[in-house]
């Protein structure tokens, strides 16, 4: 049985770096890839990636597979002058790469990213997927996220419009 765990991280080492870059580099080859149709040139990613640890709104986690990166979620808080909407944060650039998919790692990257949402006292997590992403909406309706808006041209794929969905999930007890 595969080993799956995912942790904050607040710098990557080495090799969590060159995982992270190639399993994100994998995902995005596998339609999944947070904005990125094609994997960027190397330097780029890990440009990304060292950037998003260095953002104060951002949470990093990373997901493993029997010990390897292999997938990726960020909280994203909103900034401190933003007042009226202090009460909710989003959920991006979740994904694991393909070869990993099927042990759990995203239900757990979720749920993972959910609980530090709710301990920093947020009451609502937003977040926002590409219609053709099957898996990932399935996955986000069974966790009761609610659909609220659909976006025609959300992105451009292969020179074609794809449609966005926008879920939200309220975090606080009780909630319907």
């Amino acid at each position: 049985m595969a080993k799956i765990a995912v942790e904050r991280v607040m710098q990557f080492t080495s090799r969590d770096l060159t995982e992270l870059c190639e399993a994100a580099d994998d995902a995005i080859r596998g339609g999944g890839g947070f904005g990125w149709l094609k994997p960027p040139p190397r330097h780029i990613m890990e440009s990304y990636w060292r950037g998003a640890l260095l953002v104060p709104e951002r949470a990093v986690f990373v997901g493993r597979l029997d010990g390897v990166v292999a997938g990726s979620a960020q909280l994203w808080r909103p900034t401190r002058n933003n007042e009226a909407q202090s009460h909710a944060a989003s959920l991006m650039t979740n994904f694991v790469a393909p070869w990993a998919r099927g042990h759990g790692l995203a239900r757990l990257l979720t749920r993972t990213v959910e609980g530090a949402a709710r301990e920093a006292g947020f009451k609502i997590l937003n977040l926002d997927v590409r219609e053709t992403q099957e898996a990932a909406i399935a996955l986000y309706e069974s966790f009761g996220y609610v659909r609220w808006g659909r976006h025609p041209l959300y992105a451009m794929v292969e020179g074609k419009p794809v449609a966005g969905l926008f879920y939200y999930k309220r975090l606080d007890e009780g909630a319907a």
